[in-house]
């Protein structure tokens, strides 16, 4: 079983969310809706998302963006069998700091105020350590315009497996390359 954790804007409908759901089929792959741009409220619904998940067999979790930063801090929550980032949002209070101020809106339609609150809120989910037991694969295009892949390749360095895209984009244009890893730890988990 896959889980799929969208970012800040997006959704459970994401484009990212079909192609897994399509090409890794006749895998299950779960894509919950939750409020990204709701620190408190994300991790809230998050964690009882997980809490309802049957522990045999363990989720394979992939994050995209600020799904990243939320998997990465759920997987100290819970056991995961292997954890995927996409172009995650680490430092996110580094990054919405830029955008403080700004109106956004989320593919729910819900229009949102990048504040103080919002940027704070997001550093009670930091993870300290991330060179703990938990295994993890990151997909990183050198060419995002909105996170500079290098703090993630900085965080991983010693102890995740980085696998970094000349180019490409936020949106992550390396997609098919990233599912033939995740397809290959599914058959593992599922062997």
């Amino acid at each position: 079983m896959l889980v799929y954790l969208h970012g800040l804007n997006s959704s459970d409908q994401s484009h990212k969310a079909g192609v897994l759901r399509e090409r890794l089929a006749p895998s299950q792959v779960l894509t919950p809706s939750y409020p990204a741009h709701q620190p408190n409220a994300a991790v809230a619904k998050l964690t009882d998302f997980f809490s309802g998940l049957l522990k045999n067999p363990l989720p394979v979790v992939v994050g995209s963006s600020m799904g990243g930063f939320y998997g990465q801090y759920l997987s100290r929550q819970f056991e995961f069998a292997h954890l995927f980032l996409i172009n995650p949002a680490l430092t996110p209070w580094d990054l919405l700091s830029r955008y403080e101020g700004q109106s956004q809106t989320t593919a729910y339609g819900s229009t949102y105020i990048i504040d103080r609150d919002l940027i704070d809120s997001t550093r009670r989910y930091a993870v300290a350590d991330p060179c703990d037991p938990v295994r993890t694969t990151l997909f990183l295009d050198k060419g995002d315009e909105v996170i500079d892949y290098r703090i993630a390749e900085s965080l991983y360095r010693n102890c995740g497996r980085l696998v970094i895209f000349e180019g490409g984009d936020h949106g992550f244009r390396h997609l098919d390359a990233a599912i033939a890893v995740i397809r290959e730890e599914l058959r593992r988990e599922s062997a």
